[in-house]
């Protein structure tokens, strides 16, 4: 299956918000008014769901509330993008839901964000070949300021099909939480120094192609093995120019971390791949030297991949981060002075 770009947004097209996961709950409605605003004053209408405004037991509204509301964003023509909120922890009661052959049938639109949204953007782009935005939440999109890291999502999606978009490495990362019910229309705290490395500790420039599949580890590990997450299908697909995976941890300790990286590993997900991006994990690390850590982790699934494999990359929930097309061609650069990707659309 051939991967299908939508068209770049301009000035007019609407964009349709929806929490298919978690809802934003009142005292963050000021932020989702300032980001709803930052979109009004780009030139875009917005239409907002139903299934937005609410979040109760871990959700926006109910599973099949949630499906249908998406489900008719997706298929309606004069929605030119679908921007949630953010992400949440129950997207995955929708897949059984979602008419992902309808939507291979489809003129598609940009998906954009990140976290739980992986478990759309995934089969989106496998099942229904659809290029979809792996970056920035909509919530992110509210501040006074955007960092240029974050800013880059409008490149992407004001880009014109073919367009080639170059991202660099941040210079900061923040890795406080952020305080949306207090400091509004705060952007990102970044404060320490970004630095991608590669797990070999050795290598001091590597570059490297293929296309672009992946999202939030929590949700891919799970899909996989299933019919939302064949990647070796895709990657036979795309054998001409390879495959590039991406993955973030949230919240996985360095056991449980081992067994997603292993239960991949054993399901050939990580074979024939033309390089790994490991986004800074967000999730507690052990300090206590005769215990498995998170570094441990990385090395026992993937040391011995014959491919290079860079971590502490700028993607998932550390922010900030690059804004990465599910399905893109990418070159991915690593030196030592600077690291940067490049993808066409």
């Amino acid at each position: 299956m051939s991967v299908r770009f939508p068209p770049k947004l301009i000035p007019g097209d609407l964009i349709a918000i929806t929490a298919p996961s978690s809802g934003v709950p009142q005292h963050l409605h000021p932020r989702l008014e300032l980001a709803i605003g930052n979109l009004k004053k780009k030139g875009f209408r917005v239409l907002e769901g139903r299934c937005l405004r609410s979040q109760h037991k871990n959700k926006s509204s109910c599973k099949t509330s949630r499906a249908e509301e998406l489900m008719s964003y997706l298929t309606d023509p004069e929605i030119k993008a679908v921007m949630p909120p953010w992400g949440g922890d129950l997207a995955m009661e929708l897949l059984e839901l979602i008419d992902f052959n309808l939507l291979a049938q489809s003129e598609p639109k940009w998906f954009v964000g990140y976290s739980d949204l992986s478990t759309l953007h995934f089969p989106l782009t496998t099942l229904s070949g659809w290029a979809t935005l792996h970056g920035p939440n909509l919530m992110d999109l509210g501040a006074q300021e955007l960092d240029s890291t974050t800013q880059a999502v409008w490149d992407i999606l004001g880009s014109t099909r073919g367009s080639v978009v170059k991202q660099n490495s941040s210079e900061a990362f923040q890795t406080d939480e952020n305080q949306w019910g207090t400091a509004t229309n705060e952007g990102f705290n970044l404060t320490q120094k970004t630095q991608w490395k590669h797990l070999d500790g050795v290598t001091s420039s590597a570059k490297f192609s293929g296309c672009l599949i992946g999202g939030c580890l929590e949700i891919i590990s799970r899909l996989a093995g299933t019919p939302f997450g064949n990647l070796p299908l895709f990657k036979a697909q795309n054998s001409g120019q390879g495959v590039i995976l991406y993955f973030e941890n949230v919240e996985m300790a360095p056991c449980e971390l081992t067994r997603a990286l292993f239960s991949l590993r054993l399901q050939g997900w990580l074979n024939n791949l033309s390089g790994i991006l490991i986004g800074r994990s967000a999730a507690p690390d052990v300090n206590d030297p005769t215990k498995h850590n998170y570094m441990d982790a990385l090395r026992a699934a993937l040391e011995d991949i014959a491919v290079p494999v860079l971590y502490d990359v700028d993607i998932g929930h550390m922010p900030p981060q690059l804004s990465l097309v599910n399905g893109a061609s990418a070159t991915v650069l690593f030196t030592e002075n600077g690291c940067s990707i490049t993808q066409q659309l």
